[in-house]
């Protein structure tokens, strides 16, 4: 059976990750009665929120502060905030005694679950399979699949729209040597974002080896090294990276994480910004510093009686081939960049830290393909205030959450300017500053002032010291 809504929202959003779920929470603030009511719907094809479910160890902590909710740093009045969410939990003072500026990861998700659970308009179960431009209509035609509990298809629904935001989120990425073994059920082989559901085996093998130097792979290797006795510990944790290096976090390194920074970014040369992003990892790929003391800590306390833990930290390693020896191993080929040497490791399990990649829009945007407007690279041009690049034929307007890191710079997925972009997505929408939003968020200035010429001749009339040329 097909569902077709005739009725048209304002506002369609597919996938709601913590980026849309912000988004949605701000739309609800808005006049929900009348000519100014904004008629938003949210579709996202898992049962219900989860936000990286396989990564929520215990006492792992989100790296930005608790204010860096959904709503926050947009409308600290809001309903939907983090002191809000433990206001109704009756959990306000515990947390103000605690004086965490940082909570859990695990309390995070628990805040987006409530907000999820409460908010209209949120439709989990439903996966969206494609999206066009109804010229005839002049609307987004979206096609989508509701689902059961068991994932089986349900019934079919197509609903219109005169405008859509993406955000869709990231995948998780596997390196192309080590896909096929990822796909293999005999040998654990897993990406960081299944960790726990796959902890109990990975805890069971003889010898484990963490591929990755970020955040993710110093959290698992802390916490395979908790679990396995003194000097038979048998891990190795290996980078890509010159060095197991501390994230930047100092006051005026943050400040890339600022909307001053970001419009900077976007202002800048196509070729500039895809030498950047890659050259400022350690801003959002390096390992806090609390974890990697308590790493040394652990280490250096199997020192205490002789000898050394069983372990091997290796950086500036890539794995150049992969393949498995009998049935129940895996053997690495490796090359360490600096020395130029290489060498080969067998191991009885690994898990990838190897971070997260945005999802292709091939199959979902092929119908809005024929309008999009690229980069040299191919990738969707998307303007400074989050709108992507589209034919003017098409009046609707399609926005993009996470998937603008070409465009807007390191800032794109971290969590403290969501509310940020989801506030500068419904002033454009509304047409009004429904949030008003600060003209400078940094104390840097990231670029050169545009001032005005210097004079080199006086005004008429004054006679200069020192006649110029």
């Amino acid at each position: 059976m097909t569902a077709q809504h005739d009725a048209p929202h304002d506002l369609v959003g597919i996938g709601i990750g913590p980026f849309n779920l912000s988004l949605a929470a701000l739309a609800h603030g808005l006049p929900q009665q009348g000519a100014d009511r904004l008629a938003t719907v949210f579709y996202d094809q898992r049962r219900d929120f989860r936000w990286h479910p396989g990564l929520l160890l215990d006492g792992a902590t989100l790296q930005v502060p608790f204010l860096a909710d959904l709503v926050t740093l947009a409308d600290p009045a809001s309903p939907w905030t983090f002191l809000s969410y433990l206001k109704h939990k009756e959990r306000l003072f515990p947390f103000y005694f605690a004086e965490q500026f940082h909570i859990q990861r695990a309390e995070y998700d628990a805040y987006c679950r409530w907000v999820a659970g409460r908010l209209p308009g949120l439709h989990f179960g439903h996966q969206v399979d494609a999206v066009r431009w109804n010229p005839e209509r002049d609307l987004f035609e979206v096609d989508y699949t509701q689902l059961d509990t068991d994932g089986e298809v349900e019934a079919l629904g197509r609903t219109y729209t005169r405008n859509l935001v993406l955000g869709i989120g990231t995948a998780p990425y596997v390196p192309e040597p080590l896909r096929p073994l990822a796909d293999a059920p005999t040998v654990p082989v897993i990406h960081s974002a299944d960790y726990l559901d796959n902890r109990q085996r990975i805890l069971g093998a003889e010898h484990v080896t963490v591929i990755g130097s970020g955040q993710s792979g110093a959290e698992v290797f802390l916490d395979l090294l908790r679990t396995r006795p003194a000097g038979r510990e048998r891990l190795t944790w290996l980078a890509r990276t010159p060095s197991f290096a501390p994230m930047e976090y100092s006051k005026l390194g943050l400040e890339h994480f600022t909307p001053d920074y970001t419009r900077y970014f976007h202002d800048l040369p196509e070729p500039v910004r895809d030498r950047l992003v890659p050259a400022q990892w350690q801003l959002h790929k390096g390992i806090d510093t609390a974890t990697i003391a308590a790493i040394h800590e652990e280490l250096y306390r199997r020192t205490l009686h002789g000898g050394w833990p069983d372990t091997v930290l290796t950086p500036g390693v890539t794995v150049r081939t992969a393949g498995r020896v009998a049935t129940t191993k895996v053997e690495l080929h490796l090359e360490h960049t600096q020395q130029g040497t290489r060498s080969r490791l067998t191991t009885d399990a690994v898990v990838l830290a190897t971070g997260y990649k945005e999802r292709p829009l091939t199959s979902l945007f092929a119908g809005l393909d024929p309008y999009m407007r690229k980069d040299s690279a191919g990738r969707p041009r998307i303007d400074d205030r989050y709108r992507m690049v589209l034919d003017p034929s098409v009046s609707g307007t399609v926005f993009v959450q996470n998937g603008e890191r070409h465009t807007h710079g390191v800032g794109t997925p971290d969590l403290g300017l969501a509310a940020w972009r989801s506030a500068a997505i419904l002033n454009t929408l509304t047409g009004k500053e429904p949030y008003p939003q600060p003209h400078r968020t940094a104390f840097t200035t990231f670029g050169l002032e545009q001032r005005t010429p210097v004079r080199t001749h006086p005004p008429a009339g004054l006679r200069p010291l020192v006649e110029h040329p």
